[in-house]
């Protein structure tokens, strides 16, 4: 089966795709939806630009898809970008890497329903330090692209997911209530390096 993957850049979407390939599934193609919102309730915002350097290190074709990321409106943006995909790439269902938020995975599904795909969530109500433990098994190299929640600070910008900051991630989670995986929006991530990688993507000059 021809897949799409939803695909923000971060450690999600990717480990998913990593999983759906694993288990047989053809990536046709990454989805990824580029927002004006910073705020926005659907998708992932930083770093969303440098997606193409991932593309284009794993050797997969990419779908870009402005929005201006208003509520429920940016949900025609998704839906025209996956219309796009089906067409272009014959892909017969999409891949999220959906963990907890409903808000988002009833509302991939229901595209999915209207424009009678498969909808695929591996990472779905999964323990979310389990999620954490599996990158590093696996060997993803993960950095931190944003933080938006107490007990972050611009200091972790740039930190990599390693053994060290899931034992952190449990003081948080105890502390404040952080959400392990970053579910709750607390922070988003940005993936250098994977087995789906042909080569690492590097970046030279970020601005925090």
């Amino acid at each position: 089966m021809k897949l799409g993957i939803l695909f923000s850049g971060g450690k999600d979407s990717a480990y998913s795709a990593f999983l759906a390939k694993k288990n047989g599934y053809e990536i046709s193609c990454f989805i990824t939806l580029e927002s004006e919102n910073k705020e926005s309730y659907m998708f992932h915002t930083p770093f969303i630009d440098k997606t193409k350097l991932q593309a284009s290190a794993i050797q997969i074709s990419q779908i870009i898809q402005k929005t201006k990321g208003k509520k429920e409106e940016e949900l025609m943006d998704l839906e025209k970008a996956i219309k796009t995909a089906v067409k272009k790439y014959k892909i017969q269902g999409i891949v999220s890497g959906a963990v907890g938020s409903v808000y988002q995975s009833s509302r991939i599904q229901n595209i999915c329903n209207k424009l009678n795909l498969e909808c695929f969530a591996p990472l779905w109500q999964k323990n979310q330090f389990e999620i954490l433990d599996d990158l590093i098994k696996n060997q993803f190299e993960v950095i931190i692209a944003g933080v938006f929640a107490e007990g972050l600070d611009k200091d972790w910008i740039g930190k990599k997911i390693d053994k060290n900051f899931i034992e952190k991630m449990r003081e948080l989670n105890k502390k404040y209530g952080v959400n392990p995986a970053g579910e709750g929006g607390e922070y988003e991530t940005f993936v250098l390096n994977c087995p789906l990688f042909k080569k690492p993507v590097k970046l030279s000059e970020v601005k925090i």
